[in-house]
């Protein structure tokens, strides 16, 4: 009804201005120049002025329908174009949602192979649709999680290093794209003992209650993450990242803490007592309590600290 409406006012307003511009090209010279112009026994000097006037208004006529054509081709470009954007970006959808189908269904597979493939095709779906990265990034975590648990009341197995389709996993969200996501990657009582995870962008992931005996997380980013009951002995953290992260109840017996950066980390009930490559220097940003243990040496540094 408003698009009726519409096309109704316009044409109205179109048939005002063709009436008027019909009575200017008859009586303009005379509503304009009516004291010099004859009405009757005209002139050529009267034609001239005639003429040139009606001439004038006949290109300015012409220029005012041509601008009225383009303007109107523009916009039926535009609309064009923006129909066959959205058609476009449909197809796409439809494309990536095919794809994100297979790769979750060679995630299920029994085979390495087959979930490997299934993982770096989230990959790539993860940095071709900025939209579909959140997703990817909680298949993935929630698949580390169900392929390695630890058993709320047994004993890990005795394995040095995570399956290779785990680890592909766990590459994939260290290395993934730089985008802002809701949500904090959820690593929760997960078996990561041995994983490689050097230089991993795990901002804010949540590792309570998980195993990190002898991973290697040098230069990791763990800034803002969790590590609640969290068990990193001999693990290896040269130049990690644990900005403002929360530390408590973890064992960090004999890890490797060269070079890691604590400023602003929160240090709970933590044990660093065998810590290999500790100083009091790079304590001296973090928040300790009376219950974190440290290195003999580095804890009568921090005591005698001004």
């Amino acid at each position: 009804m408003k698009g009726s409406r519409r096309r109704a006012v316009v044409l109205a307003l179109l048939a005002v201005v063709f009436v008027c511009y019909a009575l200017l090209l008859w009586q303009g010279p005379w509503w304009l120049d009516g004291d010099r112009l004859r009405t009757r026994d005209l002139q050529p000097a009267d034609g001239v002025v005639i003429t040139g006037f009606r001439t004038t208004l006949v290109a300015l006529g012409a220029g005012a329908v041509a601008g009225a054509g383009l303007y109107y081709t523009d916009r039926t470009l535009r609309h064009t174009r923006e129909r066959d954007r959205e058609q476009a970006e449909i197809a796409r959808d439809g494309q990536v949602t095919g794809r994100y189908v297979e790769a979750i269904k060679l995630l299920a597979s029994e085979r390495t192979v087959e979930r490997l493939g299934g993982i770096y095709a989230l990959e790539r779906i993860m940095r071709d649709s900025v939209k579909d990265h959140p997703t990817v990034v909680e298949v993935l975590a929630a698949f580390i999680r169900e392929q390695v648990p630890v058993p709320p009341h047994a004993r890990l197995s005795a394995r040095a290093r995570p399956e290779e389709s785990v680890q592909a996993a766990l590459t994939v969200l260290g290395r993934r794209p730089q985008v802002a996501e809701p949500f904090r990657i959820d690593l929760r009582r997960t078996d990561l003992r041995g994983a490689d995870l050097q230089n991993a962008r795990l901002e804010r992931v949540r590792l309570g209650g998980a195993h990190l005996e002898k991973a290697d997380l040098t230069g990791a980013h763990l800034e803002e993450g969790w590590l609640r009951d969290s068990c990193l002995t001999g693990a290896w953290l040269e130049g990690a990242h644990l900005e403002r992260a929360v530390v408590r109840g973890t064992d960090l017996r004999g890890a490797t803490m060269k070079g890691v950066c604590f400023a602003g980390t929160r240090l709970v009930d933590a044990d660093l007592s065998t810590a290999v490559g500790l100083t009091a220097p790079q304590l001296a940003e973090a928040v300790l309590d009376s219950a974190t243990k440290l290195p003999d040496a580095v804890a009568r540094a921090v005591r005698t600290a001004p």
